[in-house]
C-alpha cells in the first residue's frame, strides 16, 4: 500500500480533506483560465467576422443629386404664389442645383464652371431688404443691362459667401443675382441679359 504523499508546505502527508480542497482549487483555476481563454477566442472571432463584413460589403460612392428641373419648378412656383416668376436662360454647361419657393422667395442656384450663381425673386419684401440680405451694404453703383437698370453691390467682404450682386425690382418684388466669391462677374451679366424681356413683361403685368 502506497504511503501518503508528504506535502512540503505542510511537512506531513495531506489529510483527505486537504487533498479534496487542493483538487477543488486546482479545478477552479483551470475552469477560470479556460473561461478567459474562451472569451478571448470569441472576441477574436467576432472581430474577424466584423472585418470580413466591413471589407466585403461594397459601398461605392453616394449617388449624385439629380439636377433641378427649373421650368417645371417654376410652373409649380407660379401656382403656389399666384404670380409670374423669372426663369433665366443660362449656358447649357451650368448645372441647376436647386429651384424652389422657400420663405416667400423663389430661388434658383446654378453651378457654372466654378463657384455658384444664386438668382432670387423675393415676393413683397420689406424696404431695404436687399441691403439687409447683403450685410447692410449699400449699392456701389448701377448698371444697365438689356435696357434694365440694376443696382450693383460689389461687396468688400463676403456675406453668406456672396461677394457680388445685381438687384432690380418687378412691381413689389425684388430680384437679386448673387455670385459666390470664386465666380466670374460675367456670370451675373449673363443672367441679367437673359432676364430682360421677362422683367419687362412681368413689370407690365404688375401695373
Amino acid at each position: 500500500m502506497a504511503k501518503p504523499r508528504v506535502v512540503a508546505e505542510l511537512g506531513r502527508p495531506e489529510t483527505p480533506d486537504e487533498t479534496a480542497a487542493r483538487k477543488a482549487a486546482s479545478s477552479q483555476r483551470y475552469r477560470s483560465s479556460k473561461t478567459f481563454r474562451n472569451l478571448i477566442a470569441a472576441l477574436i472571432v467576432c472581430l474577424g467576422i466584423m472585418a470580413v463584413v466591413y471589407l466585403g460589403v461594397p459601398r461605392g460612392t453616394p449617388a449624385d443629386t439629380p439636377e433641378a428641373d427649373v421650368p417645371a419648378a417654376a410652373a409649380a412656383a407660379e401656382k403656389t404664389v399666384g404670380r409670374g416668376v423669372i426663369v433665366p436662360e443660362v449656358p447649357g454647361s451650368w448645372r441647376a442645383n436647386s429651384a424652389l419657393v422657400d420663405g416667400g422667395e423663389w430661388r434658383i442656384v446654378y453651378a457654372p464652371s466654378s463657384g455658384y450663381v444664386e438668382v432670387t425673386q423675393a415676393f413683397d419684401p420689406p424696404a431695404q431688404w436687399v441691403s439687409r440680405e447683403l450685410g447692410g451694404y449699400a449699392p456701389t453703383g448701377t448698371s444697365t443691362i438689356d435696357g434694365i437698370e440694376w443696382d450693383v453691390y460689389d461687396l468688400p467682404s463676403s456675406v453668406e459667401k456672396i461677394t457680388y450682386a445685381l438687384s432690380t425690382t418687378i412691381g413689389s418684388d425684388t430680384v437679386v443675382i448673387g455670385l459666390a466669391e470664386s465666380t466670374d462677374q460675367g456670370a451675373a451679366t449673363t443672367v441679367a441679359e437673359s432676364l430682360g424681356d421677362q422683367i419687362r413683361t412681368l413689370r407690365e403685368e404688375a401695373r
